[in-house]
């Protein structure tokens, strides 16, 4: 059927050993998709039309919601594709776009952690001037170097992924494609796919969350110097949303990437689940902690609520 084997599609796969069961573990995975969805698109919604929440802080949140609407709109396709109806088949170029898209709003999302990071820093720290250095300009720019920093840095490796030409098996370890699981299917010298993803996440992620523990430190010492126990705890609260977010998602990345770089006897379910948890729990959790943590969200979703009840 396929005359050049380089020219087959990609096979992305489930679960295997548990295909008979996929439309069972599609109810939760789309139970999942369905909160993410919902959860974000609340927040965006919320952060849009509620004029107390235009502020930098929740302009960061907003970036951080549509960041993770688009990172679960990327693998939502081709899960509950190969979950519902077993369609395993994706052409190169598809396959190709969503391992990009994928890969560079895990950059991004990086990069807006440490936007919020700078955030509270800098109303910790310089609260007088909080307004005169986070204009809506700045806020802007901050975002925009984000997204920039993230959808540039990953073209490299997808313009070799398409250069390259694939003899070995077509079959992938996720309904998904990841940059990592394709690059290995290549019959083809991949030594600049296996060493620029390193330095790249070094150079981006690390080096995010070494600058966002620095910036913690030093907030904790202007906090510990505050002489009103009731000031301290306040300045504190506004961080703690933004540590938990933090936490869900470095603890995921570093725990995923042990997996790959050192997990070769770990069983492969257990790569399949911690890429799942990756690509799920942050989107999931996000909209949960600010909802939970924040009370100026909770009472614009309370205010939102009785504008709906008095509508209807």
């Amino acid at each position: 059927m396929w005359p050049n084997i380089s020219d087959a599609p990609f096979l992305l796969t489930g679960f295997p050993g548990l295909e008979a069961a996929h439309h069972w573990i599609s109810i939760p995975f789309f139970a999942v998709y369905f909160s993410v969805l919902l959860g974000n698109g609340t927040l965006l919604h919320l952060i849009k039309e509620d004029h107390g929440l235009h502020e930098p802080m929740y302009y960061f949140l907003a970036m951080l919601a549509g960041t993770d609407l688009m990172v679960t709109l990327t693998t939502m396709p081709t899960v509950m594709g190969v979950l519902w109806v077993n369609h395993c088949e994706v052409s190169h170029g598809g396959c190709f776009l969503q391992a990009y898209f994928i890969h560079s709003l895990s950059i991004v999302e990086s990069g807006i952690l440490l936007a919020m990071a700078y955030d509270r820093f800098i109303a910790i720290r310089n609260p007088l001037r909080y307004t005169f250095i986070l204009t809506n300009t700045q806020v802007v720019k901050l975002g925009v170097g984000a997204f920039m920093r993230g959808f540039a840095s990953i073209i490299p490796l997808i313009e070799h992924l398409f250069s390259y030409t694939y003899c070995h098996s077509h079959v992938l370890s996720h309904a998904f494609c990841l940059h990592q699981d394709v690059m290995k299917l290549a019959c083809a010298d991949i030594t600049f796919n296996r060493i620029y993803p390193v330095v790249l996440v070094y150079l981006t992620v690390f080096l995010d969350c070494l600058i966002i523990l620095f910036s913690y430190i030093l907030i904790l010492k202007t906090v510990m110097s505050i002489a009103s126990g009731e000031e301290r705890a306040k300045a504190l609260s506004t961080c703690i949303s933004h540590i938990s977010c933090v936490l869900v998602f470095y603890v995921t990345v570093i725990g995923l990437s042990f997996i790959y770089r050192f997990g070769e006897n770990v069983p492969k379910v257990v790569h399949i689940i911690m890429s799942y948890v990756y690509f799920l729990f942050p989107p999931l959790m996000n909209p949960i902690i600010y909802s939970i943590k924040t009370k100026q969200i909770q009472h614009g979703i309370l205010r939102l609520l009785v504008k709906h009840r008095f509508r209807s």
